[in-house]
């Protein structure tokens, strides 16, 4: 099934006033963008130009693919939050808008996302473009949209990618893969962003300078001292961007396709000339989505090369994290699944019945690599809040990233693919909601 994300908005000149939306669907594999809808739509409120927006997004979405998965985003915390069921809808104007956007796809095949205004510039453009067309007397074309799909849009921090590869590349996949549910409990970046159950929208400062109105007008923002003092008026809470961890499995090394055990307790390979080739495709497709800051490694020889063939195509340094590294294999390092099991058979059974058994030799847990690798996420959320951060990793720490996130049981590892090259993600919020945004994504190596 096709994933498509939709970046939708909408705006008045005067509220009610000139106004106008925007909208643009994207490949919700590649985060490229496929087509573009504006229109300027006479005299109408903030509110209802939004609303027009999303159906019109919704509409070439099914254009494309009536089949597909859809993740919209939006910066109305007001539409995101109706759409979602979370907030009953009672003006007139928007009810019926309302009711043909439900219409366009099955329920279970969308979801909402509220995301800031700033990581939502490309239906922003579009919006304004077709209100300044409006201004002249006439209808906005695609003409007038500046190359936009010959500039593909800034990738934001998601909900991402998105915006990343994991956070741009896969919007659709994050909340599409857990964020169906839109409980605050399920982790969604709309549940983490506005928490006000239900009822009507409480007053949420959208945009500069304009207030929402319980009945879903928007009217010129009160002073700050006047707002906090207003009985009934309250604002939900803004969690800022998350923490947002692009997991890379390391390249192929020779030992990789052979699938022998090669931990941190004495094999150290290096990447394949296979392993090399997926690192420089990984290394352009994140390129292309532009959101990478920073990157850390693993101490071992596969991840430091990976690591240093993308930051060079990135322009970043690579910093090398210990707590990356892949857990210690013992006596088992080196040797095949079938061969361990062979020669150490109770060994074996025990590990894989009990996350506090040890591989033969003495290696490490994978309840000490959970302890280890808990504790090297709590360090990185704290450093990198709201920025987007490569860690170029192993399979047990990329797993044990996503068991952590979901809450699932350790049985889970045995219970994930996880390839050569392949991209995760998981993205942290300042509430201490996880979002998985993607996992074992491969197709940076297709050609």
């Amino acid at each position: 099934m096709r994933e498509f994300i939709v970046e939708a908005d909408g705006g008045s000149r005067g509220n009610p006033g000139p106004a106008g939306y925007g909208a643009v669907v994207l490949d919700g594999a590649t985060g490229e963008p496929l087509t573009e809808a504006a229109e300027y739509i006479g005299v109408a409120t903030n509110n209802v130009a939004e609303y027009r927006g999303l159906l019109a997004g919704l509409r070439a979405a099914h254009a494309l693919d009536p089949s597909a998965r859809v993740h919209v985003r939006m910066d109305s915390k007001l539409v995101v939050e109706q759409m979602s069921g979370r907030w009953k809808i009672k003006h007139p104007d928007m009810k019926p808008l309302a009711t043909q956007a439900r219409a366009v796809f099955p329920p279970d095949q969308v979801t909402y996302e509220w995301i800031p205004r700033e990581q939502n510039k490309y239906a922003d453009r579009l919006a304004n473009e077709a209100m300044d067309a409006g201004a002249k007397g006439r209808q906005w074309s695609p003409s007038e949209s500046r190359a936009a799909l010959d500039t593909p849009p800034a990738v934001p921090e998601p909900s991402g990618p998105p915006g990343d590869a994991a956070a741009g590349a896969a919007r659709a996949r994050a909340a599409l893969a857990q964020g169906r549910a839109a409980d605050p409990a399920a982790g969604g970046r709309a549940a983490g962003a506005a928490r006000a159950g239900e009822g009507d929208a409480p007053a949420v400062q959208e945009k500069p300078g304009v207030e929402q109105a319980p009945d879903g007008e928007r009217r010129p923002a009160a002073p700050a001292e006047e707002r906090r003092s207003t009985p009934g008026w309250s604002s939900a809470p803004d969690l800022g961007a998350p923490a947002t961890f692009v997991l890379l499995r390391h390249g192929e090394t020779p030992l990789t396709p052979q699938k022998r055990f090669s931990g941190s307790g004495g094999t150290d390979p290096a990447l394949s000339e296979v392993g090399r080739e997926q690192a420089r495709r990984v290394a352009e497709a994140l390129a292309r989505r532009g959101t990478i800051q920073t990157v850390l490694a693993s101490p071992l020889t596969r991840t430091r090369e990976t690591a240093a063939v993308v930051a060079a195509r990135l322009g970043l340094e690579v910093t090398i994290e210990d707590g990356l590294r892949e857990t210690d294999f013992g006596a088992w390092e080196g040797l095949t699944f079938a061969e361990v099991r062979e020669r150490y058979p109770d060994d074996l059974n025990a590990w894989l019945a009990d996350p506090e058994a040890h591989p033969t030799g003495g290696g490490e847990s994978f309840a000490e690599t959970a302890a280890r690798i808990a504790a090297t996420r709590d360090k990185l959320v704290a450093a990198h809040a709201g920025r987007t951060v490569l860690l170029v990793t192993h399979v047990t720490p990329i797993k044990t990233f996503v068991r952590l996130a979901l809450g699932a049981p350790p049985e889970s590892l045995f219970r994930m693919e996880l390839s050569a090259a392949s991209l995760s993600a998981v993205a942290y919020y300042a509430d201490g909601n996880a979002s998985v945004r993607l996992l074992n994504d491969t197709s940076p190596l297709r050609p």
